[in-house]
């Protein structure tokens, strides 16, 4: 190991010369070997990754290996329920607009129709002529002509529920049909009612032309006062059914409180005479007792004075 002296420049630096790097001894040459190894290009290992250590992945809980399971069952099977309640409910719904009102739009014509018809016949066996006004006023108000309109207003006022019920409905119909929320069953039984209704009003109209000329401008507004008139009445009678009835019920409630009333007390008087006659039982057979014990005892006291004598 070699040593420099220091030179002292004039304005006052120092230039220390370079030392030589030491020796290494043959006995150092296996520590620096270890050293170097780390470092050469050609003998540089590969990187693989960290080592997780072994204590760590056995401090792992097997709860929540278990808590995560269970907690994934229970989410397929929340999504499962949750499928199956929406398949069901639209299911559901399908089933309530297929047979939504399946029976509303299952009308047929009144029996009004039929007699009509009959009556038609009969009047034509008659020498009634369709279109032909009556000769006279007297067959006007007996003949054929007023018994054919007297039919023909019948069926008309049977036939206003029908038309009110179609009328009624038609707005609603329209509605569900153009929104896609009604079945092709329900809208086809609903066309087939108005298409009903509307040939019937119109032969309606029909019949009323051939049995007086312009009579079909208004017979529906007629037949539907008439049918206004016939409900109003109706009504009235209903209610003052109604109202008899109850009087009657009324009434005999009253009977009847009245009855009960006459019966209590009747009940209450014999309860009466029956606690009586028992009291009056009762004290005489306490006296018949009475006696008879006295009689007993005067019957011994004269037996036993005579002994006294003898």
């Amino acid at each position: 190991m070699s040593t420099a002296e220091a030179e002292i420049n004039p304005d006052g630096s120092t230039n220390v010369p370079p030392v030589d790097p030491p020796m290494s001894d043959s006995s150092d040459n296996g520590s620096s070997e270890k050293f170097n190894t780390a470092g050469d290009a050609g003998t540089e290992e590969p990187f693989t990754g960290y080592e997780i250590p072994e204590e760590t992945v056995a401090s792992t809980d097997p709860a929540i290996y278990l808590a995560l399971a269970i907690l994934l069952v229970g989410i397929i099977a929340m999504v499962v329920v949750w499928m199956r309640r929406k398949k069901n409910k639209s299911g559901s719904a399908d089933d309530f607009f297929e047979n939504l009102d399946g029976d509303k739009f299952n009308l047929q014509l009144p029996a009004a129709v039929d007699e009509y018809y009959q009556i038609r016949e009969k009047c034509e066996e008659q020498g009634w002529v369709p279109g032909k006004p009556p000769a006279n006023p007297q067959a006007q108000q007996n003949g054929p002509h007023r018994v054919m309109a007297q039919a023909l207003m019948k069926r008309c006022i049977a036939d206003i529920p029908l038309v009110t019920h179609v009328q009624k409905e038609s707005t609603g119909m329209n509605k569900l049909y153009s929104q896609s929320m009604c079945s092709v069953k329900q809208w086809r039984s609903y066309q087939a009612a108005e298409a009903m209704v509307s040939g019937e009003v119109d032969e309606v109209r029909a019949e009323a032309d051939e049995i007086e000329p312009g009579w079909s401008g208004v017979i529906w507004r007629q037949a539907m006062q008439y049918h206004q008139m016939l409900k109003q009445r109706h009504e009235m009678e209903a209610k003052s059914a109604a109202q008899q009835k109850e009087k009657e019920v009324a009434e005999a409630a009253k009977t009847k409180a009245i009855k009960d009333k006459v019966d209590a007390e009747r009940r209450k008087i014999a309860l009466a005479e029956k606690t009586a006659q028992d009291l009056i039982k009762q004290e005489e057979r306490e006296a018949q007792s009475k006696k008879s014990f006295n009689g007993a005892g005067m019957k011994k006291g004269f037996l036993s004075n005579n002994n006294k004598k003898k």
